[in-house]
């Protein structure tokens, strides 16, 4: 039988329930969206909604410092699931339509029903003609896991991965319909997994500047991009990528 195809992907940012509403304010207003009618019985679910293209990026109110995680729809959440338990994944949780899994790494992410989306949202334009995309997210892994993490994650998607632009990266990557791609980043320390969300940039501190007039803070600057704690003590990055591609510039 043939794999189950991701039909498309959202990334998922887990806020904690006491910061929710600076969480959702802020993601909503760095990406240019709306937010939908919040979900779930506490109304811990939202939606960030583009104008003329579907949705790639939603919220949770969690216990804890949260992170994030990424949701794979598909036609069969059943089969999918299963094929990645067959990968080493593990379930936490089931419902129809839905299913939590654990990477082989600890890493948790969702199998879900696909809902039709189809439309990728274009770049964020802004008045001074930068643009931004919210376009990868980071999975922040162990030294000891990496390896099975690197075979993990294209056996389960189906993407085309390699090398990234540092030793410690890996890049797992779709097709350009799909909204998000995966960053594996080699952690120096042993510790628990993580994940977080990295926009591309066409000019990093005019992003910068942008996002900390919504109140978010710089925390460290790399070779290519910035650590960023948004107002509910997130971290994220903004990188230099091209926004319509998501590869680096020409090193020339």
């Amino acid at each position: 039988m043939a794999p189950e195809t991701i039909q498309w992907v959202y990334a998922f940012v887990d806020r904690p329930k006491d910061r929710f509403a600076q969480a959702h304010a802020f993601w909503s207003a760095v990406t240019g969206t709306r937010l939908s009618a919040f979900r779930g019985e506490d109304e811990q679910f939202v939606t960030m909604l583009p104008d003329g293209a579907d949705a790639i990026l939603k919220a949770q109110a969690v216990d804890g410092p949260g992170g994030a995680h990424l949701d794979f729809a598909v036609d069969d959440v059943v089969a999918k699931a299963a094929e990645a338990r067959a990968l080493g994944a593990t379930s936490v949780f089931a419902e129809e339509g839905l299913e939590v899994l654990c990477s082989p790494g600890g890493q948790l992410f969702c199998v879900v029903k696909w809902q039709g989306e189809r439309v990728r949202p274009e770049p964020l334009a802004q008045a001074d003609g930068t643009t931004s995309r919210l376009d990868q997210v980071c999975l922040d892994v162990p030294p000891a896991v990496f390896e099975v993490e690197k075979a993990f994650w294209p056996a389960f998607t189906g993407w085309s991965d390699r090398p990234g632009s540092r030793p410690e990266f890996h890049l797992v990557e779709p097709d350009p319909r799909l909204p998000m791609r995966i960053l594996l980043q080699r952690l120096d320390d042993d510790g628990p997994a993580g994940a977080h969300p990295d926009f591309s940039c066409s000019d990093l501190y005019a992003d910068r500047v942008r996002h900390e007039a919504w109140g978010a803070e710089a925390v460290w600057r790399g070779p290519h991009w910035i650590v960023m704690r948004d107002p509910a003590g997130g971290t994220y990055c903004l990188t230099i990528r091209n926004p319509k591609t998501g590869g680096l510039p020409d090193a020339r």
